[in-house]
C-alpha cells in the first residue's frame, strides 16, 4: 500500500500551491493564497443550501423575504464581489443568529428579524454577512487549516469520526456550514458591515446598537443563543469599535443617513416569536410535539434546543446529553442497521421492547476508533470514548431514534435517566396541547408617556417579562417612551 510521510505531504503541498498560486484579495488588495476558487465557492453554496432548509426550514413570509432579497442585492451590487450569484433567506429558527455560505449565500433566522428594531440595524448585520463572503473568509480560513495541518503532519493523516466526542458529535446538518471565522475575520466583517450599510444609506451605528442587544442576550439566561457568539469579539467591545467605525465614515462620507424604524415594525407585524409549538415545545418538563402527537419528559435542569430536524437536550454539567430525530428505515431492524453503518458505530448490545405499547429496540453502542496506518491499535479511554444509548421507538408509521450520549466512564450513571427519558415517551391526547397556538411579535402604538414599564404594562405585558419585552424593543425598564411611540409586544 503507498504511504506517504510528512515530506511527501509537504512535496505535494508545495507543487500543488505553485499551480495555483496567489491570488489578491478582493476587500483587503493583499495578495494571498485561496485555495478555494469562485466556482467552488458556489458550488458549496449550492450543495450547503438544501442541508440548511432540511435543517431549520425557511419562514414563509413574502413581505419579509422580499425586504432582505431587495437590500441584500442592492447591497450586494455596491460590495466587492458583485459578480456573485447572492441569495438572502430567513430561516425558521428562534435563534438570534445570521450566517453566510460561501458562494453568496446569506441567511437570517425570524429570531434575529423580531429582535431588529429598525432598518438600520438589520443592514448592518446584512453587510457584516456579506462581508464574510467578499472577503474570502472562508477560503482563507480553509487554507490557513491546511497549511496547519501540513506543518504538524508527523505520518498518515485519520479523518475525524462521525461521531465525536460531545454533542455536535450526531448534529449532521449545519455542524460543517455554520464556518466559525477567527476574532480577526469577524472584525473585518464587522468593518465591512458599516461601510455596506452606510453605501445604501444607512446610519451604521445603529449596527452598533444592535451589538447592545446581542450583549444583553447573551447576559440574561434563558435566552437561546447561538455557539457561534463564543468565537466572536464580545458584543460590549463590539458595540464600542462599530461605532467608532460608524463615526470615522460618516466624518469622512457626509450624508443624511437612514434609521427607518417604524417601516421596518410594521413589515414585521405578526412575525412567529420563540418556539413555533406545532415543531415542538417544553412545558414542565416535558417536550410536546403537537403534529406528531408524541411528549416525553425533559430532565430536571436539562437545557434543550429544538429545530425542525431534531431536538436536543444536555445536562449543564456537560456529562450526558440526548438528542431526537427520526431514523431511516421502514423497521425497526432496517433503522438499525442504517444507524449502525452511517455512523459507523461498534454496537455492544441490544435487545427488544415495548414503551407504552409501542415496539422499540434498545441498542448500545460505541464510537469506533480511528486508527492511523501503521499505528499499533490502541485501548480506547474511556473518558475520552462516547457511548451511546439509543431507544428506536416505532410509533404512528415512523420511527423516532432517541440518543442517549455520555462517555464510556459516565454511561452507566447516565444511563438510567436516558431509559426514563424513553419510557416517558408516549402519544400525546391533551387538547390543549395539541391546539396550542404560537407567541407572535405584535406592533402597538404607546397609549401614553412613561417609563418602558409603564407602557409595557399599560399594554396588558405581565411585569415578569418586561426585560425580555426589553430586550426584544431594545429599551430598559426606565427608559421614557412618548406616547404614539410604535413599540414591540407578545401575544398569541
Amino acid at each position: 500500500m503507498l504511504r506517504f510521510t510528512a515530506f511527501s505531504y509537504l512535496t505535494l503541498f508545495v507543487v500543488f500551491t505553485s499551480f495555483v498560486g496567489c491570488s489578491r484579495n478582493p476587500v483587503t488588495g493583499k495578495r494571498q493564497l485561496i485555495l478555494m476558487s469562485k466556482e467552488q465557492e458556489i458550488a458549496l453554496g449550492k450543495e450547503s443550501h438544501p442541508s440548511i432548509v432540511a435543517t431549520m426550514g425557511l419562514y414563509d413570509d413574502t413581505k419579509l423575504t422580499n425586504f432582505i432579497n431587495e437590500k441584500g442585492k442592492a447591497m450586494a451590487r455596491l460590495s466587492h464581489r458583485p459578480d456573485l450569484p447572492y441569495q438572502f433567506y430567513i430561516v425558521d429558527s428562534p435563534v438570534v443568529n445570521a450566517f453566510a455560505v460561501p458562494g453568496g449565500y446569506v441567511y437570517f433566522t425570524r429570531g434575529i428579524m423580531a429582535h431588529f428594531n429598525n432598518e438600520a440595524e438589520f443592514a448592518g448585520v446584512l453587510g457584516h454577512e456579506i462581508g464574510h463572503i467578499t472577503a474570502q473568509h472562508s477560503g482563507r480560513q480553509q487554507t490557513t487549516q491546511l497549511i496547519s495541518t501540513v506543518a504538524l503532519i508527523g505520518g498518515a493523516i485519520a479523518a475525524p469520526g462521525v461521531v465525536g466526542q460531545n454533542l455536535e458529535s450526531l448534529q449532521q446538518g449545519l455542524g460543517v456550514l455554520l464556518l466559525k471565522y477567527s476574532r480577526e475575520h469577524e472584525s473585518e466583517s464587522d468593518k465591512l458591515g458599516v461601510e455596506y450599510s452606510s453605501k445604501i444609506g444607512y446610519d451604521a451605528n445603529q449596527m452598533a446598537n444592535f451589538f447592545g442587544t446581542m450583549k444583553r442576550i447573551t447576559d440574561n439566561s434563558g435566552q437561546s443563543i447561538p455557539e457561534f457568539m463564543s468565537t466572536h469579539p464580545d458584543p460590549g467591545n463590539r458595540l464600542t469599535k462599530v461605532r467608532e467605525l460608524a463615526k470615522d465614515y460618516q466624518t469622512k462620507n457626509p450624508a443624511k443617513y437612514q434609521i427607518d424604524r417604524d417601516n421596518y415594525l410594521r413589515l414585521i407585524e405578526g412575525i412567529l416569536y420563540g418556539e413555533d409549538p406545532r415543531q415542538g415545545f417544553v412545558e414542565n418538563n416535558m417536550f410536546y410535539h403537537p403534529e406528531l402527537r408524541f411528549q416525553f419528559p425533559v430532565p430536571n435542569g436539562w437545557q434543550h434546543q429544538n429545530s425542525p430536524a431534531q431536538f436536543q437536550m444536555g445536562a449543564k454539567d456537560g456529562k450526558s446529553a440526548m438528542i431526537l430525530m427520526l431514523a431511516k428505515g421502514n423497521s425497526l431492524d432496517e433503522a438499525a442497521q442504517t444507524m449502525v453503518n452511517e455512523l459507523k458505530l461498534s454496537v455492544q448490545e441490544s435487545n427488544w421492547t415495548t414503551i407504552n405499547g409501542n415496539p422499540a429496540l434498545v441498542i448500545i453502542s460505541r464510537q469506533q476508533q480511528q486508527q492511523q496506518q501503521g499505528q499499533p491499535q490502541q485501548a480506547p479511554d474511556p473518558k475520552n470514548t462516547l457511548q451511546i444509548g439509543t431507544h428506536l421507538i416505532q410509533y404512528n408509521n415512523a420511527i423516532y431514534a432517541l440518543h442517549g450520549l455520555a462517555t464510556v466512564a459516565d454511561f452507566n450513571n447516565q444511563f438510567s435517566t436516558f431509559q426514563r427519558v424513553a419510557s416517558g415517551f408516549r402519544s400525546l391526547t391533551d387538547s390543549d396541547k395539541l391546539n396550542r397556538k404560537p407567541e407572535r411579535v405584535h406592533i402597538k402604538s404607546a397609549p401614553r408617556n412613561g417609563t418602558f414599564t409603564e407602557v409595557m404594562t399599560a399594554l396588558g405585558m405581565p411585569t415578569s417579562r418586561i426585560e425580555e419585552l426589553g430586550v426584544l424593543n431594545s429599551l430598559k425598564k426606565n427608559d421614557q417612551v412618548a406616547q404614539g411611540t410604535l413599540v414591540k409586544v407578545i401575544g398569541r
